[in-house]
């Protein structure tokens, strides 16, 4: 799992069967920081509930496709969790 920021959304007018009614977001991957690391990707939401903005942890390759509610769908990243705080063994934030 990896941490994220949803910054995005996707729209398409056709989707693979399964995927009807997934909502299609753009994350950015963050660091240890929370500072961005790589490059955009787009994530199917598997929590329903993600929203532009909010912090998000997520998976990827087929891990991704048993986060979804038909497994066997072509996803390459899935959210599957929303964050509500950050902190470090410490009990600092980052």
């Amino acid at each position: 799992m990896q941490l994220a920021r949803v910054i995005g959304t996707v729209v398409a007018t056709v989707k693979s069967p399964g995927l009807e009614g997934v909502k299609l977001l753009v994350i950015q991957p963050l660091d240890r920081q929370l500072q961005p690391a790589g490059g955009q990707l787009v994530a199917a939401d598997a929590v329903h509930m993600a929203g532009p903005g909010e912090l998000v942890y997520f998976v990827a390759a087929r891990e991704a496709a048993q986060a979804m509610p038909d497994p066997f769908v072509p996803v390459d990243h899935a959210i599957v969790g929303i964050v509500d705080a950050v902190a470090t063994l410490d009990g600092a934030t980052p």
